[in-house]
């Protein structure tokens, strides 16, 4: 396959990926943030890069923007929000405005895999729930780390995939669930220290991943019953293949083949490779709201 032809591919999966996230039921079954977790584990990461009024911060592929907002109320900082999707852009603008949090929130659009940014303009980078939509992986992870400080920190949240996925998952439609572009977490961190990130903490947070298959299934069927009820007709809504996917999304989950983690990261200080000053894996007493059933471990050797 030529490089023309991968970038086109890429294109079409941004495009795909942006129009799906973007759409009423994606923000119906997803809820507000759009991830696993919701904004309890969106707080949560904010406190593991210890993010406060001096920040800025950069989240990357925000969607309606609940996350960047949310860390700019709870903690005071800066937030620059990205997206491929000019109308997730608008709608996340058109929510700072009515949060009254316009000068400490902005949204623009842009490709994670090239962002408009100044190298070292951002103190931490956040990306929930995205990087395993990215066609090049490597190349947003080079991304983040050119766009940090030296000694800046950055916080991800992503579904993580161990192993060959039930038929049908690997198809345009699990691209869209987040969940055929997922890669094992070990591969997730190997992308990070290639591009030069220190890994400091890692925590599976595969209940969250859970819990929201749950309540997919559950607004699935309730919105199959309320159509067929009320005899409403909705043009491009397949409920068949939704409850499909959505089913054998469950049974991954439960087989463990695939979960979700959090992982947080540094640039390291004037190029010297070591380890950030953050607290290592294990339980934080300090932290509130930790997700039901979520555990710790460093990265394997």
């Amino acid at each position: 396959m030529t490089a023309g032809s991968l970038f086109g591919q890429g294109a079409v999966i941004k495009s795909c990926c942006a129009a799906a996230y973007e759409s009423d039921w994606a923000q119906l079954l997803l809820g507000e943030a759009l991830h696993p977790g919701g904004l309890p584990l969106t707080e949560r990461l904010g406190r593991q890069l210890r993010l406060g009024p001096e920040s800025h911060v950069l989240d990357v592929a925000c969607g309606q923007g609940a996350g960047a907002i949310h860390l700019a109320r709870r903690f005071g900082c800066r937030v620059t929000g990205v997206d491929y999707s000019m109308r997730l852009i608008a709608q996340a603008n058109r929510e700072a405005a009515r949060s009254g949090l316009s000068e400490l929130v902005a949204f623009q659009r842009a490709d994670a895999e090239s962002l408009p940014f100044a190298r070292g303009r951002f103190d931490a980078v956040v990306c929930e729930c995205a990087f395993c939509t990215f066609p090049d992986k490597p190349a947003a992870a080079r991304e983040f780390m050119r766009v940090l400080r030296p000694g800046g920190v950055l916080g991800m949240s992503d579904t993580t995939r161990d192993a060959q996925l039930p038929d049908g998952l690997d198809e345009l439609a699990g691209w869209i669930a987040c969940i055929a572009g997922a890669h094992s977490l070990d591969q997730i961190q190997t992308d990070l220290v290639q591009a030069g990130f220190s890994i400091g903490r890692v925590e599976v947070q595969n209940a969250a991943l859970e819990q929201l298959v749950t309540e997919v299934r559950r607004k699935l069927i309730r919105a199959e019953l309320v159509t067929k009820l009320q005899d409403i007709q909705l043009p491009g809504v397949d409920f068949k293949l939704a409850r499909r996917v959505a089913h054998q999304t469950a049974i991954a989950v439960r087989d463990g083949s695939l979960g979700y983690a959090l992982i947080v990261a540094a640039k390291p200080e004037h190029g010297a490779p070591r380890q950030p000053p953050l607290r290592q894996a294990g339980r934080d007493p300090l932290q509130v709201g930790e997700m039901p059933g979520s555990s710790s471990r460093p990265r394997s050797s």
